[in-house]
């Protein structure tokens, strides 16, 4: 019986460092597989979420892998601080990744996520003499001076966020100060965000800090290029 009870003991031992050595291996190769996919400077941070592991292993399946991606630049020139993103339903056979991880697909059935805008990008699509400023307070707005029959004029105006086609568009919903004439059309201005990685399509966008946070959905997304 004493016997009995040892070898269950070591056991147990063995599939918990089994498991864990199982962990390690499908995040190396997730993370290998979306940084070739997406061309990314650094690896991805990748968290396969469930105990035990090996079960969702033999099954192929696993029900919630987090992915976090550092600094990039999107092909349309976004620069993006980092994506937090969570993959539920990953198909990643367990065989084909042992046998040849090369070739093996992996898929996820949804994908949420954080895309963060820098801050910078966003300066760099406002109208000429003026800079963007928030506070992480839900709020946006832009100050500087705008050119109007040749007088340079002060103003500050707060922006509303709307996601439009291919991005974000920005429009002057309070200007401060002296009025501009055609004010929408002066401060307006959009912010292409398009191509993100792990196919994320742009659902709403609010301020940080920062410069903005983009919450995005997709579904049915290959992991491998």
């Amino acid at each position: 019986m004493r016997k009995l009870i040892v070898f269950l003991i070591l056991l147990g031992v063995l599939l918990a460092v089994l498991d864990r050595v199982a962990v390690a291996g499908v995040q190396s190769e997730v993370a290998r597989q979306v940084a070739a996919k997406y061309d990314l400077d650094t690896p991805p941070t990748v968290t396969v979420h469930g105990i035990p592991f090996l079960t969702q292993a033999v099954a192929g399946r696993y029900e919630e892998v987090g992915v976090a991606i550092g600094k990039m630049t999107t092909p349309d020139g976004a620069k993006i601080v980092r994506i937090d993103a969570v993959l539920r339903g990953v198909h990643a056979p367990l065989m084909d990744l042992i046998q040849n991880s090369a070739t093996a697909s992996v898929t996820a059935d949804k994908v949420t996520g954080t895309v963060v805008v820098s801050k910078e990008t966003l300066n760099a699509r406002a109208p000429r003499g003026l800079r963007v400023e928030g506070n992480g307070d839900d709020s946006l707005q832009v100050t500087g001076k705008v050119t109007v029959a040749g007088i340079a004029i002060p103003v500050t105006a707060k922006m509303k966020i709307e996601v439009v086609a291919g991005g974000v568009r920005l429009t002057p919903e309070n200007v401060n100060g002296i009025q501009v004439p055609n004010a929408s059309r002066l401060l307006s201005f959009n912010v292409p965000i398009k191509d993100l990685p792990l196919n994320l399509k742009i659902d709403r966008v609010r301020s940080t800090s920062e410069g903005l946070a983009v919450e995005a959905t997709a579904t049915d997304v290959p992991l491998r290029g």
